[in-house]
């Protein structure tokens, strides 16, 4: 590995020019983006922003890489297996780009999430915690930052919120407006699930591209989410793309509800427009409910 001093920054970025200006690379060179969750999409999120050259990095984790992570996530090697996913993320970004202002927290990230979004340009939103999700989003809205997200979703996926746009939890719908983030129950995550689940086969063909007989024993709390790397990575990149765009003060097409691209037909799925989706969900209620009574235990 070229030691610190052999690094050159101009050389390493030098290639991305076109892509953006000289003057936008070393705005991203000057950025810091939180990534609170660095695993599956978060990771390859992380990835593709420390190769675009955003100078400081927060990463957040509780978690270690485990077997199951190898098929998906970029960061899980079978050296990294049982490494906080934190810390063996930072390493490798490290390696990517030794000049890389890293900032590394553990289980204990609720305690500076204030921090960490305040210096942040963007946050980027990697769990799949409900608890966590609304202290970043009701963090982030406090201070007026962007968060990036995506769907729980079979197809690839992003969306934005803006801090003037509804948080998911208002959007879709969660029971947990009233309720502190450290103090979500089991009831109001399973709940929250089936919120986000309604309104990702309500506005996408999400559908046709997986075992739904799976995914009602992932709803009902029988297995755990399925994941696949072309899904999980792709999503990861959109993610980049769109806290690129936010930290260089780019206009983009996405905003709170975002869109769904399908690699199975080359299109992208926007969500439906109200007087539709007014018409269709109580057709995906009744579909979901009839899947999860039905569903083998």
């Amino acid at each position: 590995m070229e030691s610190l001093e052999a690094f050159d920054y101009a050389t390493f970025s030098d290639r991305n020019l076109g892509f953006v200006s000289a003057q936008e690379q070393q705005r991203l060179r000057e950025s810091t983006v939180f990534v609170c969750g660095v695993g599956g999409m978060g990771g390859a999120c992380v990835l593709a922003l420390a190769r675009a050259g955003v100078g400081r990095l927060v990463l957040a984790d509780i978690d270690h890489f485990e077997m199951s992570n190898l098929n998906r996530q970029v960061f899980a090697f079978t050296d990294t297996v049982g490494e906080h996913k934190a810390e063996a993320t930072a390493e490798r970004c490290r390696r990517i780009n030794p000049q890389l202002d890293l900032t590394v927290l553990h289980g204990d990230w609720p305690d500076h999430v204030e921090a960490a979004v305040r210096r942040s340009g963007a946050v980027v939103n990697g769990t799949d915690d409900l608890a966590a999700s609304l202290l970043l989003y009701r963090t982030s809205r406090r201070l007026e930052r962007s968060v990036v997200d995506a769907y729980a979703s079979p197809l690839p996926s992003v969306y934005v919120t803006r801090p003037h746009e509804p948080m998911p939890e208002e959007r879709l719908g969660y029971p947990t407006r009233d309720t502190a983030w450290d103090r979500v129950d089991e009831t109001q995550r399973r709940a929250a699930f089936l919120c986000e689940a309604e309104h990702v086969l309500l506005h996408s063909s999400s559908r046709n591209y997986i075992d739904m007989g799976l995914a009602a024993d992932v709803a009902a709390g029988r297995r755990s989410r399925m994941s696949f790397a072309p899904m999980v990575i792709t999503t990861g990149m959109l993610m980049a793309y769109e806290t690129i765009a936010l930290l260089l003060g780019r206009p983009t097409a996405c905003d709170c509800r975002g869109w769904f691209f399908n690699p199975y037909t080359a299109r992208i799925e926007h969500p439906r427009n109200v007087l539709a989706a007014a018409v269709l969900r109580p057709l995906v209620r009744h579909g979901i409910r009839k899947l999860l009574d039905g569903a083998p235990a």
